[in-house]
């Protein structure tokens, strides 16, 4: 780095993370397995360790090169965590919350977290998955029927409708190779033609309900090595966004630098560092005195898989709330994995090495916390 302001930069991102390690390894339940959401998710009754915030905990630990260091019964206590979240007879796996069921996003998230953490761990799942055990939805039966679902899809809330999209394609990626390029030419098509040609985003919404939404595609035009349609014009909405709407909740931030990663345009060094600027300004909001990092500025929503849709709007046949702690002025994990995320693309805006680790790492090791 060359300048002072990018020094200020950077040393004002990584002060954001004073006590982060401490707040993390407090959500550890060496009983369970799991990670819990929250601070009060542990203190209070009825908040068990949940799958995704367990996930969200090993995708830290990954992006600060310390998974690989964890004791061998750690190892062996977070596979059995996953392992009896699996119905024997569906494949999927479950939280005890029963209202997780009636989540379809939840669910399916669910099962490419488990199916991912346990590859992590060197394990596997214990009974054949969904697609095996024919117990996967109806439209996955034939392209038609897939297209059919997308199309049933309510795109008025992004972020929402294409989450619902994204996440349904974990059933594309259990396929066998040659039946999965068949949907996936489906697939691509279809996106192709809802893409909106102003913007380069999908669906409506505000511009970071559009912009989320679009960051959740990328996640499928990723996994399947297919590029995204109207990058240049998606990078300029990016930054008008960025310049323009308010970054309320911590996914606002996250989910730009995402996308800018994933389209890999050149960034002029003028806009990188606005683009830093902008996300450090927003993420400090976030902060908690407990070391994490709340999903939204006023507090940590008790449940965040409805928190996509925002207080004053609606969307149809949202499920009911999971929650998964008390809604309090605290980190949660689901904010908590996004700002190590964060770090790691400002890092790299800013020229620095992303793989760095957030300091304290090894200190924090040595302590013997775990």
């Amino acid at each position: 780095m060359d300048t002072v302001s990018e020094k200020a930069l950077l040393d004002e991102l990584e002060n954001q993370f004073e006590g982060f390690y401490s707040w993390l390894w407090n959500q550890y339940d060496k009983e369970s397995g799991g990670f819990y959401y929250a601070k009060s998710s542990r203190h209070t009754g009825g908040f068990p360790p949940d799958i995704e915030s367990t996930s969200q905990a090993i995708n830290i630990m990954v992006r600060n090169e310390f998974f690989s260091k964890l004791p061998q019964e750690m190892i062996k206590s977070i596979t059995r965590f996953y392992q009896a979240k699996q119905d024997p007879e569906s494949g999927y796996f479950y939280d005890e919350n029963p209202l997780m069921k009636q989540d379809e996003v939840m669910v399916h998230r669910a099962l490419s977290y488990a199916t991912g953490a346990l590859r992590r761990l060197g394990s596997q799942p214990l009974y054949p998955l969904p697609v095996e055990a024919k117990a996967a939805p109806a439209y996955t039966k034939s392209p038609e029927s897939y297209l059919e679902k997308w199309k049933s899809i309510d795109l008025s809330n992004s972020w929402r409708g294409c989450d619902l999209i994204a996440t349904s394609c974990v059933y594309i990626s259990l396929m066998e190779k040659n039946s999965r390029q068949k949907f996936l030419r489906e697939a691509e098509a279809y996106l192709a033609s809802i893409q909106n040609q102003k913007t380069g985003f999908w669906g409506e919404g505000s511009l970071y309900e559009q912009l989320s939404g679009t960051f959740k595609l990328h996640t499928f035009y990723s996994r399947h090595q297919i590029e995204m349609p109207n990058k240049e014009l998606i990078y300029q909405t990016v930054l008008e966004t960025l310049r323009h709407e308010e970054a309320f909740d911590m996914c606002y931030s996250r989910n730009p630098l995402d996308l800018l990663h994933y389209i890999r345009l050149p960034i002029s060094k003028e806009e990188r560092l606005e683009i830093v600027e902008i996300t450090v300004n927003n993420i400090r909001q976030f902060k908690r005195d407990d070391g994490g990092f709340s999903r939204e500025r006023h507090a940590s929503p008790p449940a965040p898989n409805v928190a996509q849709v925002k207080p004053g709007h609606d969307y149809p046949n949202m499920p009911p709330a999971v929650n998964l702690g008390r809604g309090l002025v605290e980190g949660d994990m689901n904010a908590s994995t996004q700002a190590t995320l964060i770090r790691m693309r400002c890092r790299e805006l800013l020229g620095e090495d992303p793989t760095v680790p957030v300091k304290g790492a090894a200190q924090f090791f040595g302590e013997g916390t775990i």
